[in-house]
């Protein structure tokens, strides 16, 4: 509150501030600090105590009973009921449910789909509290006497996608033992063994890797197994299920939202068939005992590409099987995850490896773990003919295109996008080409593309990828368990195939923002990136079925059906005049936005000087913009650079290695 005074009073009152001023200079230290005003409150930090034992490499005494009940398909949920021993003297137990989840590569455990948490010793209700610093924790009182320990709960799976990813519909279910048991702290998970049974609706079929099933009607068991085995072990269970053999120890386990769904023609079977016998070729080695592909083919269940050592988790689009060639960009998966099983199950990080599911993972060689399975998913699908030549091609040219304008690339290195699994988790971003997302995977590729040129260059086509696939993760044939390694043995294993200071093109090509888009891989293996007024093979396809358009390469937007922006560019001409995300386009040039009016447009504007006129919506307020681009239509093609029609390097990575099976009738032919 402002006093104003006569300009009098003020003047009065001069000498007197001066006069207690000099009063307080003369003060001793002492007598002038109480008479000074306290300072704030200023609290200390309280420590914070060691409540949860550190993982030891030391078996946990006994073994956990875990029962499930996944018969429930109205309501989704699963009901858990987990008998824990527990050792003598035991007053208090500690149980974790898992956090960091192998193959996500961060923090993504659903605990808050846990519910109804009680816990019983005989029929006594115990106390438990959760931990307040580590919520995946629970402790719980154990009363003298006790043996064990009996938790009771139930994982309330999502019903939609806004509540996350739908595992359980009323004709399939995808049971991951991660998202509905417990662990005791303090020990390695490979250390702690359980017994599982599940009970599933009537009449469904039940595909998993876990050994020694046994089934009493709904109700199936399996042996004892270890925790870290019984995690990387999922369920994929169905009405309407088929299973095939593509040999070499490996099951094609097929789910579907409808029956019909189900087929596929003895010639499309065999690719799969090829792909197995492709992966054995490039990789040297197996590192499973048996292989489950668990497939599902679904609109309706979450979708999922998740790997795991001796099984994957994968889904197509309903019908991807059954209509063949529209299907073809949507097939990757399959070969990608199987590639998982020799790198990042197998070979894995020594940071990204943990003994539990508590400690953090660190993901600095995820461009190694799924850049390099990114490539060889790609070669594997072509090789086999899960995927046709031109969808490969068309993927490799979307990649390289989307690097020649991306502007996050310019302060953001490869390696600085394997840590966005821990702080993105995938999390929409309004502006994700200045943000960059995880393209360890995409980009990482490309950095494995170019890597296989430069053996081939230095070696005069002697090596290869293949070559360093053999020796670095084609090592101890039959091991399933884990080799971990650190960047160091990937350059030792690249320089014993050629010497090269493959360090150094890690750094910039990885570990240094600002590079040239990483073009090296396609032309050095005889191909360019061109640009065309129609979309290559692969984004065809894959915006037909998403009901988009992407002209990231013209305007710089991404446009639903129905004019809705769903990416803008940054200062691509879209953003520039000020169109963003959310948006909605009404009218092109005076006409109702479609993609066919936009294109026109787009077509029209080349070479001229007239801007397109476009009406957006944003909320409430109507707007005319102006966007002055003049360069035509322009989507990512990948062409051969070289004259004739002799093989080039790239031809020769995606061509088949193995004597291909043909269906019964044919001859089978060596390509």
């Amino acid at each position: 509150m402002t006093i104003n005074t006569p300009r009098t009073m003020r003047s009065a009152m001069l000498p007197v501030a001066a006069a207690l001023l000099s009063t307080l200079a003369v003060l001793p230290a002492p007598v002038l600090a109480q008479v000074q005003p306290p300072a704030n409150t200023r609290p200390m930090a309280v420590p914070i105590p060691q409540t949860i034992p550190d993982a030891q490499d030391k078996p946990y005494p006994g073994t956990i009973g875990l029962v499930i009940d996944a018969s429930d398909v109205t309501t989704g949920a699963y009901r858990v009921t987990e008998t824990i021993p527990v050792a003598p003297g035991t007053s208090k137990l500690t149980v974790l449910h898992p956090k960091w989840l192998p193959g996500n590569h961060g923090p993504k455990g659903t605990i808050a789909e846990l519910v109804d948490m009680r816990f019983y010793a005989g029929s006594q209700l115990l106390t438990w509290t959760r931990d307040p610093v580590d919520v995946f924790a629970f402790h719980v009182d154990v009363p003298a006497g006790a043996s064990e320990v009996t938790a009771k709960f139930i994982h309330t799976s999502p019903l939609r996608e806004s509540e996350g990813r739908v595992t359980m519909t009323r004709e399939m279910l995808n049971l991951q033992w991660e998202k509905m048991s417990l662990y005791p702290a303090g020990h390695y998970v490979r250390q702690i063994k359980v017994k599982p049974t599940v009970t599933f609706p009537a009449g469904w079929q039940v595909f998993t890797a876990l050994d020694g099933k046994a089934a009493n009607g709904s109700v199936v068991t399996w042996d004892v197994t270890d925790y870290e085995t019984l995690v990387d072990s999922p369920i994929f269970a169905g009405l309407y299920a088929a299973r095939h053999d593509l040999g070499q120890g490996v099951s094609f386990d097929l789910v579907a939202d409808k029956p019909e769904l189900l087929k596929i023609t003895p010639e499309n079977l065999t690719v799969f068939r090829n792909m197995v016998d492709e992966a054995m070729l490039a990789f040297g080695a197996k590192h499973f005992d048996h292989y489950d592909f668990l497939l599902a083919m679904t609109d309706r269940m979450g979708g999922i590409g998740l790997e795991h050592h001796r099984s994957s988790e994968n889904q197509y689009e309903p019908r991807t099987l059954v209509d063949w060639a529209a299907g073809d960009w949507d097939r990757n998966v399959i070969p990608h995850e199987f590639s998982h099983s020799w790198d990042g199950k197998y070979r894995r990080p020594a940071r990204l490896w943990t003994p539990d599911y508590r400690q953090p993972m660190q993901d600095n060689l995820l461009w190694v773990y799924e850049g390099q399975t990114q490539f060889w998913g790609l070669v594997l699908a072509a090789r086999s003919g899960v995927q046709s030549k031109e969808q490969v091609l068309g993927q490799l040219a979307n990649y390289a295109g989307s690097f020649t304008q991306y502007p996050g690339r310019e302060w953001r290195s490869v390696e600085d996008t394997t840590h966005d699994p821990i702080m993105a988790s995938r999390k929409p971003k309004p502006f994700s080409s200045l943000a960059r997302n995880e393209e360890y995977y995409t980009e990482g590729a490309l950095v494995w593309l170019e890597a296989e040129a430069i053996l081939r260059e230095g070696t005069a086509g002697k090596k290869g990828m293949d070559d360093f696939a053999k020796a670095f993760f084609g090592v101890k044939d039959g091991d399933w368990g884990v080799l971990t390694y650190e960047l160091e043995d990937v350059v030792k294993t690249l320089n014993g195939l050629y010497p090269y200071d493959w360090a150094g093109f890690f750094k910039t090509r990885i570990q240094t923002p600002g590079q040239p888009a990483p073009l090296g891989g396609i032309e050095r293996g005889g191909y360019t990136l061109a640009w065309k007024d129609e979309p290559n093979p692969y984004d065809k396809a894959r915006m037909a079925n998403a009901k988009y358009i992407s002209l990231n390469h013209s305007l710089g937007l991404a446009i639903e059906n129905d004019g809705k922006v769903s990416g803008s560019r940054w200062d691509g001409p879209g953003f520039r005049a000020g169109i963003v995300t959310g948006m909605q386009i009404v009218s092109v040039n005076g006409k109702a936005y479609d993609q066919d009016t936009i294109k026109a447009a787009i077509t029209a504007a080349k070479g001229g000087s007239t801007p397109i006129e476009l009406i957006v919506k944003r909320d409430d307020t109507v707007r005319t913009v102006q966007v002055p681009y003049f360069d035509g239509l322009r989507w990512p093609w990948l062409e051969r650079a070289a004259p004739g029609t002799a093989p080039v390097g790239l031809d020769r990575l995606l061509a088949p290695r193995a004597v291909v099976a043909k269906p019964a009738g044919k001859k089978a032919a060596a390509k």
